[in-house]
């Protein structure tokens, strides 16, 4: 009798339960051909989970190179490009079997790897070699390596394809590479330990931010327009920014660019167009990416010694809500829809899904949790890839 009264009482707790649970996760139809994956490098277990954002589950895990770190999406065709600093190669992803297709050899520890707009060259900085290897992604070959500074650590194309720049930590100098010639056309000494690039949509400036001085370096490129006319590649001004800047983040049509303060735990807001720096904000414990929304409304920075994501309003100049995530976020990517944000725990080994919805009467926010999803040891990068099979990539 008591067992046959546990259940009379528990189904419609269940039930509740579930109904309530698939509500919250309530997910758009999609077209049977349709997918979304985010992809996330993992330093430590030598692989790459795969997780489908229609159902937020792992879907799969692929073993990889020793060490991978940066991950790259071709916006051309459905592949993803994985570098694995350990064994100084790129694991080349099959996003439609979600394998490894091909394995493509560089230099000494790379670390990053961007890829063209389109989607025909992938460059990869070798801190350890003091070289960018630059890759054929049609025939997956090395079509050579560019001599550059002491230590490079990130390899930034502009969107035009034309121009390369190369943020050299050891000696504090940024090589400007000419693409169509595969060599070194500028060599600027900048601030100290420049590491993150941003380059304008008009491929006419690029902006690195230096930890080791709290600046960051506004950098005219010779491709690109300065007041109407051709002009070679030179430093146009350092800006003192807070603490430790350590990443930076445009907003889609170039006006601001928001730089992570890491031992300031703040953000700098810089006018792109005047080179000033606008205004700081306090956002957080350690700030290391932030993230901007397609309609710059939103911007949403990881807090690494918090465990939090903060939210900020572009529009109204402050911050919206505080998210508590894993442990020690970094990463961030957005989904296909932006009602989804992924954030990269590092220390936890999972990624945190952010839903983003219209909030429910008495509810603080609009932001709610969704779930969290293991994945290897040190998630190091992430990225999303939507496709529809057999056709092309959306981004």
């Amino acid at each position: 009798m008591r067992k046959l009264l546990f259940i009379i009482v528990l189904i419609p707790l269940l039930c509740g339960v579930g109904w309530w649970y698939f509500h919250e996760r309530a997910l758009p139809a999609y077209a049977p051909a349709y997918r979304e994956y985010a992809y996330v490098s993992n330093g430590k277990s030598n692989t790459v989970s795969v997780i489908d954002l229609r159902t937020f589950e792992l879907a799969k895990t692929i073993p990889v190179g020793t060490e991978p770190t940066g991950i790259a999406a071709n916006g051309k065709k459905n592949e993803i490009y994985v570098v694995n600093t350990g064994s100084n190669n790129v694991s080349v992803i099959d996003a439609e079997k979600n394998s490894v297709v091909a394995t493509i050899g560089v230099h000494g520890r790379p670390y990053f790897i961007d890829v063209s707009e389109d989607g025909k060259r992938a460059y990869v900085a070798n801190s350890g070699s003091a070289n960018v290897s630059v890759i054929d992604l049609e025939r997956r070959v090395v079509l050579g390596n560019v001599r550059v500074g002491s230590e490079p650590g990130l390899a930034r194309v502009s969107g035009d394809g034309a121009t390369v720049v190369v943020s050299n930590r050891g000696d504090s100098t940024v090589s400007v590479i000419d693409a169509k010639l595969l060599r070194v056309r500028s060599t600027l000494t900048v601030c100290q330990q420049p590491e993150d690039i941003a380059i304008m949509p008009d491929s006419s400036k690029a902006f690195v931010a230096c930890s080791g001085s709290s600046q960051v370096a506004s950098l005219a490129l010779e491709s690109g327009r300065t007041s109407g006319e051709l002009t070679g590649d030179h430093v146009l001004a350092l800006m003192d920014v807070g603490r430790t800047p350590v990443s930076l983040a445009l907003k889609p049509d170039g006006g601001e660019l928001i730089v992570c303060d890491f031992d300031s735990d703040s953000i700098s807001m810089i006018e792109t167009g005047t080179n000033e720096v606008g205004s700081s904000t306090l956002i957080g414990q350690h700030p290391t990416h932030a993230l901007v929304t397609r309609d710059s409304s939103r911007l949403y920075a990881s807090n690494f010694g918090s465990n939090s994501v903060a939210v900020y309003d572009i529009d109204l100049g402050r911050r919206i809500a505080t998210l508590s995530v894993g442990s020690h976020p970094d990463g961030l990517a957005l989904s296909q829809d932006e009602n989804y944000l992924l954030v990269l725990d590092t220390q936890a080994g999972d990624v945190t899904v952010i839903q983003k919805r219209t909030p429910r009467k008495l509810e603080p926010t609009e932001y709610s949790l969704l779930t969290m999803i293991p994945v290897g040891v040190q998630p190091n990068g992430i990225v999303v890839k939507a496709f529809m099979m057999g056709g092309a990539a959306k981004k």
